[in-house]
């Protein structure tokens, strides 16, 4: 039976409130200062000291600017590293993420475009048509999904393909691109519910998409089916290549076999047994591309290939929920970092599993670890390389608490041979298929 507040139960609140000792000088501190500053402990940044025993050199950090490419910067970042070392590149060169970003956008839109006519019988208050028409598409994404751009269409430098104002700033854009792709979900519906034929229902989309190909063209520049690319490297030595094609520049310049990097998760909820394959529905963006796959592992194997793959050199893409217990001028993630619970007096605590099941929590950012202070080969903190430029953290730099990645990191990308051989064999597994609202399905 449903209960109003009654007026003698706020009576009894306002009385317990009172017998709360100091309760006046928290309720004038927290109104004047609010949550965080008056539950920040200090001792947090003395714990998290900026000094690591593995900690490789990845050069100045990138800056995504106001667009949520978190993913690709991340994902590129990590490509880049090599490359800067291989080819004494200087601290400031990047891969374009204007490029993949472009290419990204066209085929989110056909990805889309394809779930509405797989979708168009469904009444639009189906869930799975909701949540389609949501968000038609958006700035995030998974690993799998830029290794999917990558393979079709390859990378080239920043210099050959810049940003732009509408790359930093994808408000614009993403409304009127998401405006246009509503719009064409209307008509593909109408189509099929008038029993049209594929040739026209594909001839419908064909004319969408060349419509979205020009606003994507105004608004990031046209790519480069083929570019010439000049640099000095750390030596002041000059390099010129002439005529490379975007796949060409990636097979040759950066190297990577895509295929043998593969997407852990920690997600402990009791429909996801560790040691097994999920992908997620309607979930992608290349369409006959790369399709998301996760490994699900206890997080102390999470841990270990994390780990592994840094003691070799080699910088790890993360996915993880940033805005949880952190502070972005300081660069700090640490589950000790502020104490709401103190401040007033309210058990908060809920598991990992519960924080998933229950809405408190998903992946919303990706960025990349880049070193670890190992105490007793024991992890304790964690060196990260964010994408939000040199003006937060330690120039750019965060430093993340073991137990803060304990709690709320979901996603690292590690090369499959850093794995024990038995995991390597459930990569082979065709994967359980979540629901496209998954948690697993969210997008940094």
């Amino acid at each position: 039976m449903s209960k109003a507040i009654s007026q003698e139960q706020l009576q009894n609140f306002q009385a317990d409130l009172d017998k709360h000792e100091g309760h006046e000088v928290n309720e004038r501190a927290v109104t004047k200062n609010g949550i965080l500053s008056v539950s920040a402990d200090y001792r947090s940044e003395v714990a998290m000291d900026r000094v690591f025993s593995i900690d490789i050199d990845t050069g100045k950090v990138a800056d995504q600017k106001r667009s949520g490419r978190c993913w690709m910067f991340a994902a590129l970042n990590t490509m880049r590293h090599s490359m800067r070392e291989k080819l004494h590149m200087k601290d400031d060169f990047e891969l374009s993420q204007n490029y993949t970003f472009f290419w990204d956008k066209l085929e989110k839109s056909n990805y889309f475009l394809e779930n509405v006519l797989q979708t168009a019988e469904l009444p639009t208050s189906d869930r799975k048509v909701a949540w389609l028409m949501q968000t038609p598409q958006q700035d995030g994404g998974q690993w799998d999904m830029l290794v999917a751009l990558i393979q079709k269409y390859g990378v080239v430098p920043q210099t050959v393909m810049p940003e732009t104002f509408n790359s930093s700033n994808s408000t614009e854009i993403n409304k009127q691109l998401n405006l246009k792709l509503r719009k064409d979900a209307v008509e593909l519906r109408e189509l099929v519910a008038a029993n049209k034929s594929d040739a026209d229902i594909q001839k419908a989309k064909e004319k969408m998409l060349n419509e979205i190909y020009r606003m994507l063209a105004y608004t990031f520049g046209e790519p480069p089916a083929s570019f010439d690319f000049e640099y000095r490297d750390t030596d002041n030595n000059y390099h010129r290549i002439e005529n490379i094609t975007p796949q060409e520049f990636f097979k040759k310049y950066v190297g990577w076999n895509l295929d043998d990097y593969v997407s852990i998760i920690n997600a402990p909820t009791a429909d996801k047994p560790f040691n097994h394959m999920y992908t997620v529905e309607m979930l992608g963006n290349v369409l006959g591309g790369r399709q998301v796959r996760h490994l699900n592992l206890d997080m102390q194997t999470f841990r270990k290939v994390a780990i592994e793959q840094l003691k070799h050199g080699e910088s790890v893409w993360f996915g993880s929920d940033v805005g949880q217990e952190s502070d972005r001028k300081k660069g700090i993630m640490d589950t000790n970092l502020y104490h709401q619970d103190e401040l007033f007096d309210v058990d908060f605590s809920m598991s990992k599993a519960e924080r998933l099941d229950y809405g408190e929590s998903m992946m919303t950012h990706a960025m990349v670890l880049t070193g670890v202070d190992l105490v007793d080969d024991q992890p304790t903190k964690w060196k990260v390389e964010n994408s939000w430029g040199d003006k937060v953290g330690e120039k750019g730099f965060f430093v993340m608490s073991d137990d803060w990645m304990e709690e709320f990191c979901y996603q690292i990308v590690v090369n499959k041979k850093y794995l024990p051989k038995d995991l390597q064999e459930i990569l082979k597994e065709e994967p359980t298929m979540l629901a496209p609202w998954d948690p697993m399905g969210a997008l940094a």
